[in-house]
This record gives C-alpha cells, sequence and structure tokens, in this order.
C-alpha cells in the first residue's frame, strides 16, 4: 500500500502545488527582503509600534531561531521573531511582522475561526498521528471499521487546514491595513511587496488544505474497495 501507483493520482497535484508554494514564497521574500523600507524601521520597532497601536503594549516578543519562522503564540500571548526579520528593515521584514500581529490582535478580539483552531490543535495533534496507523491497520487486517475509525481521527488534520485558510487569510487583510494606517510603508512599491509577500504565503496554506484532501480521498478510495471486497 505504501507504494500504490493509485496514490500519486490523488497526491501530485497537491504536491507540485505545495512546490510552486514554496518557490513563490522564496521567491517573494527573496527580492523584497533586499528592499529596505523608506522609514527605516526595523521589524522589531515596527512590531512594537503595531501591538501599541492595537492595545498590546504590553506583549512580550521574544527570538525565534531559522529563516521564516516568525509567529504568534496564543498559548503564552508572545510574538515570536526571527533575528532576520527583528533586525532587518525590509518591506519582506514588515509584511511578516504585520502578518503576526494581525493574529494577535485575532487573539485580542476573540476571531472565531482563530478560537476554533486553537482549541482543535490538542486533537489534531493526536489524531494526525495516530489516525493513519489506525487505518492503515484497519486496511491490512481487512476491518473496514478500524479504517473508517482511522479516515474519521485524520479528518480532523483536514478541518484544522481548512480552518487555517480565514485565519490567515483574515491576518494577511489586517496586517496590510495596519502598515498603512501607520503610515510604516508609505509607498506603492512597499505596498505592492508586502501584498505580494503576504500573497505567496496564503498559496502555502491552500496546498497544505490540498495535501491533507488529497490524502483523506485515497482513504477513503482504498475503504471504498474494502467494502467492494468484503461483498465479494
Amino acid at each position: 500500500m505504501f507504494f500504490d501507483p493509485m496514490y500519486l493520482l490523488f497526491a501530485l497535484p497537491a504536491l507540485l502545488l505545495g512546490f510552486w508554494a514554496q518557490a513563490k514564497v522564496r521567491s517573494a521574500y527573496g527580492k523584497y527582503t533586499k528592499v529596505a523600507n523608506a522609514r527605516g524601521v526595523t521589524g522589531l520597532e515596527a512590531a512594537q509600534a503595531l501591538l501599541e497601536a492595537n492595545g498590546l503594549a504590553g506583549m512580550q516578543i521574544q527570538g525565534t531561531p531559522g529563516q521564516l519562522t516568525d509567529h504568534y503564540d496564543p498559548r503564552d500571548k508572545t510574538l515570536h521573531l526571527s533575528q532576520d526579520v527583528a533586525n532587518g528593515r525590509s518591506v519582506a521584514g514588515l509584511a511578516i511582522v504585520a502578518h503576526e500581529v494581525g493574529h494577535a490582535v485575532q487573539d485580542k478580539t476573540r476571531y472565531g475561526p482563530m478560537l476554533a483552531r486553537t482549541g482543535i490543535v490538542p486533537l489534531v495533534q493526536l489524531s494526525s498521528a495516530i489516525g493513519p496507523i489506525v487505518f492503515i491497520l484497519g486496511y491490512l487486517f481487512g476491518s473496514t471499521g478500524l479504517a473508517s475509525v482511522g479516515l474519521l481521527l485524520f479528518s480532523a488534520s483536514a478541518v484544522f487546514a481548512l480552518l487555517t485558510l480565514p485565519v490567515e487569510r483574515n491576518a494577511s487583510a489586517r496586517a496590510l491595513q495596519m502598515l498603512t494606517t501607520s503610515g510604516l510603508i508609505v509607498q506603492r512599491e512597499e505596498q505592492v511587496g508586502a501584498r505580494r509577500v503576504l500573497d505567496a504565503a496564503a498559496l502555502t496554506y491552500v496546498a497544505a488544505l490540498l495535501q491533507v484532501l488529497s490524502t483523506l480521498l485515497y482513504y477513503v478510495f482504498l475503504l471504498t474497495g474494502m467494502g467492494g471486497r468484503r461483498r465479494r
């Protein structure tokens, strides 16, 4: 089953989209990380200004290792910025900072899709790990009931990926608005650059959803075949 050629029919389109999305992210980030913002502010300074403007001046900001690892953690209410973004003065850095501040604002305003996504994280962490195992065991032993349980468990990953889309799109919309109204970006080129960086990042979440759905459909395909064999 691990080398079933049929799996490629389900997974290949999503995998290709994923590779293309990652290429667009690298291209957009690589281009606009070399374009300095006209105000000359660092990512850290931008984060502090945007947090203060949204009533979150006391929020803790911590460093995080790696590149493009910036994130907001709703569990400890902390904004994590990579060194390149925090210390840099690029348009790409401003877009990333504003996007993560957008998540902080979502948390503050109790944005519904974000609350739902955060609430199912423990379930998804468990089900995404054991769901495929349970399904494979059910398939190997010819148990449609066990395989169905595995399918149901794995479907939580699809729900999580589906909820991620509005959360990320909303954070990006907030980011562009905050950057403009705060005066952190003032030139047309900066607006275009920030939008391209955020749009490229959003495409990766679409690809992630399609990858989960393709695997889910493959499991359904196998499960349907199991039912046919049992009837024969």
